[in-house]
């Protein structure tokens, strides 16, 4: 019994120092765990002047995007449209003058007779207006004598009112440059057109 006693306790103490040794090693190990992070925190990547280069990462990051949304919505736009400035024109003042009786005349080989009421138009000063009423007999004459050319077959013919203005236009500004030396006339319009 006494040996049993004694291996007892020897037995008892080799648990004990067992326990101890592993609490020891666990005491180091959770030292060396802590004095590692803090080392880490303090001067590894979570280091507080990593948290700035980080905030500087952001900022540049979200400059691009800007930049980059920029670029996508002026390229959506297309490419910049150039205008032309148009030119200041310099417009005429038309003139009207409309004589004052109708004009009437036969048509040839017809029983028909035609008749006309005339107004010029012209892009030049008064002058040119003074110069129409100032022959106004002649320029009717001449009229008549157009207008006495024309036959039936014409009459039907679509471009018809738009050749006899141009004679007409053609036959007062001769009169004008034969008295005046200058004609003036530049178009010929019919207030009134009757053919009966």
């Amino acid at each position: 019994m006494a040996d049993d006693e004694l291996e007892n306790d020897g037995s008892g103490k080799k648990p004990l120092l067992r326990y101890l040794l592993l609490g020891t090693a666990a005491l180091i190990v959770v030292a060396v765990t802590v004095l590692a992070t803090m080392f880490f925190v303090s001067a590894g990547p979570f280091a507080t002047d990593s948290g700035s280069q980080i905030e500087e990462t952001i900022q540049q990051l979200e400059l691009d995007a800007e930049e980059a949304r920029a670029r996508a919505e002026e390229l959506a736009r297309g490419p910049a449209k150039d205008t032309l400035e148009t030119p200041e024109l310099t417009r005429f003042e038309n003139t009207y003058k409309e004589m004052e009786r109708p004009l009437v005349a036969n048509i040839v080989n017809s029983r028909k007779v035609m008749q006309v009421k005339v107004a010029i138009m012209t892009h030049y000063d008064d002058r040119v207006v003074a110069n129409i009423e100032k022959h106004d007999f002649a320029i009717r004459s001449e009229i008549l004598d157009v207008m006495r050319t024309v036959d039936e077959a014409k009459l039907s013919e679509d471009s018809f009112r738009k050749e006899l203005a141009e004679k007409l236009k053609m036959a007062i500004n001769s009169v004008l440059e034969k008295y005046e030396d200058f004609g003036g006339v530049e178009e010929v319009l019919f207030t009134e057109f009757v053919v009966q």
